[in-house]
């Protein structure tokens, strides 16, 4: 479920977890930067490529075996549905965490009510519901519209790509999850929210997380929902993380 990799000796430990179609290499390539500072855990998630398929896509259940990886002081980094595998993760072990950051989570029940949400999460359910499920590429591909990603498939679909959106269909919707908003703002690690300024759904999702956590907000526009290739957010995080890591260590120092 790691990606072995090259752990330099420094002191903190970063892990990423990605969201829908793309495994944990592609989504993370522009933070490989980061291994001068960090050690980083990239994560794969069961049924996306180099793993074989998988018959359903849970986040409850992923986000189970992210919390056991996680190790005292570490960073947890979700993009997207990686997002909302993220923040069920740190809740089950929120004693371990250093940080917690989530880039555009789709967790609509936590901003239900709002219209933009609720149409993002009314949208997926049609299209899951209704979609042409039996075309991958054509089920992905109104699915990136629908999200509002900047990322254009080749086609015809190389064969990581098609068990990724062939994973996508078989995802459980993110929007049945209940985040568990009160425990995790009471955790002790500080909390990040990253967001594309390019969809009001993402918006209001960001905006509520933000305020329910106590989260620290950034905002980067101009890589729609793959926030993580915008070129300042290896800077953001890397910031936030050192500052979540030398809070950690001046309450060791109390304690």
């Amino acid at each position: 479920m790691v990606r072995d990799s090259e752990y330099h000796a420094l002191v903190e430990r970063v892990v990423l977890v990605h969201g829908s179609v793309l495994g944990g290499a592609p989504t993370w390539s522009a933070q490989e930067a980061l291994r001068e500072r960090f050690e980083l855990v990239v994560v794969e998630r069961p049924g996306f490529p180099p793993g074989p398929p998988v018959e359903r896509v849970d986040f409850a259940e992923d986000a189970v075996l992210v919390a056991e990886l996680l190790r005292p002081g570490d960073h947890l980094v979700g993009h997207s549905y990686g997002g909302v595998v993220s923040l069920l993760a740190a809740a089950h072990q929120p004693e371990v965490l250093a940080s917690l950051t989530v880039v555009e989570p789709p967790a609509t029940r936590v901003a239900a009510g709002n219209p933009a949400a609720d149409a993002l999460a009314a949208g997926a359910a049609e299209l899951w519901a209704t979609g042409p499920t039996h075309d991958p590429e054509t089920f992905l591909n109104m699915f990136l519209v629908a999200v509002g990603s900047d990322f254009h498939p080749p086609s015809p679909f190389p064969p990581e790509l098609e068990q990724g959106a062939r994973m996508l269909v078989r995802e459980r919707p993110p929007s049945e999850a209940d985040i568990p908003l009160e425990a995790l703002a009471a955790a002790p690690f500080p909390k990040l929210v990253v967001s594309g300024a390019h969809h009001p759904a993402f918006d209001a999702i960001c905006d509520t997380l933000e305020s329910a956590l106590g989260a620290e907000r950034v905002a980067l526009r101009g890589n729609g929902h793959s926030v993580q290739r915008h070129p300042d957010f290896n800077a953001a995080l890397a910031d936030f993380v050192e500052r979540a890591a030398e809070q950690r260590r001046a309450q060791a120092s109390k304690d």
